[in-house]
């Protein structure tokens, strides 16, 4: 029985159903999605670039929105490249080891953006609600140490999904209903009974998921709360900061909401909520703020008219 077991988990590759079978939706998304992905991308480098060559925003805030930045345009080529190729392709078709991969790495880097977004409540409850205290508690190297926190506890996380995954036995079939690798698609295809692993998953995933979201609202409302009782300057450049953050907030943990804190069970809008969570919404985030940002639009235009409009 071991032997038949270890036999049946030699599936070599999946086969992807991807996002509709309509060619007519298929050619409509893949320019969207192309174009979305030439104009928006580039957006998110260049916030990197402005920040980086910028001594104006050394600042803690803008420390975590460069890594923002990079984390997004990182996250968007683990699905969307393969996804536009796939549109041309008649078997859409992803090995084991590259499924596995691509789900280690949506993870890492998916709740790797989720704890940043906890560290920029963070640091906007210290510099709002403990501002003398600020610069001693947010220096340079508690930046750097969140940042390895944030690493560790996202490499720990990725870990877990891959480990529950990968003693699972595939003895077919090898159709994901998606145009990408995730852990509700591939559970599905396992020969075994899976509600553990299931539940283990949703806990490890949706747990986590929701409460850094109940989390993050809990700690902006405190800020807001706060905010309420000041007449300054200020404020107004607070309540903004805040509410571009809020906002981010739902484009991030809505679909991520959706998809892992429930039964691993088929719903019409999956794929499309898949679709903006994977590809729409982590390209969008960095630039929402930025659009909110005076600071950061008058680096750009700095640098703008330093190396091109000369």
């Amino acid at each position: 029985m071991e032997m038949e077991i270890r036999n049946s988990t030699m599936m070599t590759e999946f086969i992807l159903l991807g996002l509709t079978q309509s060619p007519d939706i298929q050619l409509l998304v893949f320019v969207l999605v192309l174009v979305f992905y030439l104009i928006i991308l580039p957006g998110n480098f260049l916030i990197i670039l402005t920040i980086r060559s910028d001594p104006g925003l050394s600042a803690p805030l803008y420390f975590f929105l460069g890594n923002l930045a990079f984390l997004d345009a990182s996250y968007s080529f683990i699905v969307a490249p393969k996804m536009l190729a796939d549109f041309f392709s008649e078997k859409k078709v992803i090995s084991y080891r590259a499924c596995i991969t691509q789900l280690f790495f949506l993870h890492f880097l998916g709740v790797g953006e989720m704890f940043l977004l906890v560290f920029m409540a963070f640091d906007r409850y210290i510099a709002i609600c403990c501002p003398l205290q600020y610069s001693a508690i947010m220096k340079p190297r508690v930046c750097y140490a969140l940042l390895l926190a944030l690493c560790l506890g996202s490499f720990a996380h990725s870990f877990v999904q891959v480990a529950l995954i990968l003693h699972l036995p595939f003895c077919g079939p090898n159709q994901l209903d998606n145009f990408f690798c995730d852990a509700p698609q591939i559970i599905k295809l396992a020969c075994t009974d899976t509600f553990v692993v299931e539940l283990l998953i949703v806990s490890n995933n949706g747990l986590l998921t929701l409460l850094c979201f109940l989390g993050l609202l809990a700690s902006y409302a405190v800020i807001l709360f706060h905010l309420k009782g000041h007449c300054s300057e200020g404020k107004s450049k607070a309540v903004s900061t805040c509410t571009t953050h809020i906002i981010i907030v739902f484009f991030m943990f809505g679909p991520a909401i959706f998809m892992y804190t429930r039964p691993f069970r088929a719903l019409p809008g999956d794929k499309v909520v898949s679709l903006f969570h994977t590809v729409i919404f982590p390209l969008l985030n960095p630039v929402i703020y930025t659009l909110r940002n005076q600071e950061v639009k008058a680096s750009m235009k700095r640098l703008f008219n330093l190396h091109i409009a000369r």
